[in-house]
């Protein structure tokens, strides 16, 4: 009986988000890839289907992260090569700035996010009074605000398709609608089994590769315990003979809900963060149309669930009347969810994991786990670092 003639590629990316995305198109710059086969495995219909077109779209400036951590360091440097990107690429944006406010008595720990921003390289803040936040922002209600300037909007869908144009214009081929099913690592690579669905049925389909990107978001960690030969339980359990090099992921659904009333803000407006929940708190974003929205609230959940539950409401309505005290409730409509991958850190924030696993054994298996935001804003950056983790793999 013949043999089955498997396909070969030199690099296959699984997941078409924003960080699939911004890989594949370094990736395809970069004269050293010149020539090489390389895919991006996508199982949803088209890209950047889940966490990436479900956030604020907000470019950040890097002020929340703890100091020295992946976050910090690529959210300070992603923002300005997302910047430089939307320039030369005509994406939609607009660097509208942020006012981060505080209520009587909250004025230390705004004083303390400070610190921890310049901290960070984030030396452009500036200290709003209360006289000042009320000429400029009549319907917020503050006691003092710090303003980030280098705070702005983009359209995320607009810049994900054209970082997927750039790809493809160098040879990068999009596979929608394939799912990966198991991985087996190999001397030479990996033989990856997928499941093709074309409308019609689901057909199997199997390829090998020299390197494995893992930027499958959340199926991240489903994916890298794939390549691990692990099973979920082993990876979440707590027993130290069955945990592995990979940490327990948790899952943050956020919210969001339209505003149908007139947008009395021209900046963005955000309450101090929400250290309990691990968010930035219910903010106020304005989209490049000007409409308003508010949200994410952060619920943490077992399962993927995009439905927006209408009586949230009335916490939305209680949470941004701290701040937009003549905010109508009625007029909250809601809009949409997303879901963030967590990972569990004892006695810390989590952050990025960006990582070549050669210490467990694959040396050309790159790891991302736990990209949620600001991963938006360090994309390019995100990309840039796991060029430089191939460096040294190939």
């Amino acid at each position: 009986m013949a043999r089955t003639k498997i396909d070969k590629f030199d690099i296959v990316i699984v997941g078409g988000g924003v960080v699939g995305l911004a890989v594949a198109y370094q990736l395809s710059k970069n004269p050293a890839y010149a020539g090489r086969n390389v895919v991006i495995l996508e199982r949803e219909k088209g890209f950047g289907m889940q966490t990436s077109s479900r956030n604020s779209e907000v470019i950040h400036a890097g002020i929340y992260y703890a100091t020295e951590s992946l976050k910090a360091t690529l959210c300070l440097k992603g923002r300005e090569l997302l910047y430089d990107y939307c320039r030369r690429f005509e994406i939609p944006h607009a660097r509208i700035g942020k006012l981060i406010v505080a209520q009587s008595g909250q004025e230390s720990e705004l004083e303390a996010l400070e610190s921890k921003a310049i901290a960070n390289g984030v030396n452009d803040l500036r200290s709003i009074d209360r006289a000042l936040l009320t000429r400029i922002e009549p319907a917020l209600e503050a006691s003092s605000a710090l303003f980030s300037p280098s705070t702005g909007i983009v359209d995320s869908h607009s810049f994900m398709q054209s970082l997927l144009a750039n790809a493809e214009r160098r040879g990068v081929i999009f596979s929608h609608s394939t799912c990966v099913e198991s991985i087996m690592p190999e001397d030479q690579g990996f033989l990856l089994s997928t499941l093709i669905d074309d409308g019609r049925s689901r057909q199997p389909y199997a390829l090998r590769t020299k390197i494995l990107i893992n930027c499958a978001g959340l199926g991240a960690l489903q994916l890298a315990a794939m390549a691990f030969g692990e099973s979920e339980l082993a990876v979440c359990d707590s027993s130290p003979q069955q945990r592995s090099a990979l940490p327990e992921q948790l899952l943050s659904k956020g919210s969001y809900f339209d505003y149908t009333g007139s947008n009395p803000f021209t900046h963005l407006i955000y309450p101090l963060p929400d250290r309990e929940n691990d968010a930035l708190g219910i903010h106020a974003t304005i989209d490049l149309s000007g409409a308003l929205r508010f949200g994410p609230d952060a619920e943490w959940c077992d399962h993927i669930d995009y439905s927006v539950d209408p009586a949230k409401a009335v916490f939305f309505a209680r949470s941004v009347q701290q701040y937009f005290p003549t905010l109508d409730p009625t007029k909250l409509k809601p809009s949409y969810a997303g879901i963030r991958t967590k990972l569990r850190v004892e006695g810390a924030t989590s952050d990025f994991v960006i990582r070549n696993e050669e210490a467990a054994g694959l040396p050309c298996f790159i790891n991302l786990l736990g990209i949620d935001s600001p991963g938006l804003t360090s994309s390019l950056a995100i990309a840039e670092r796991v060029e430089a983790l191939l460096a040294g793999a190939t």
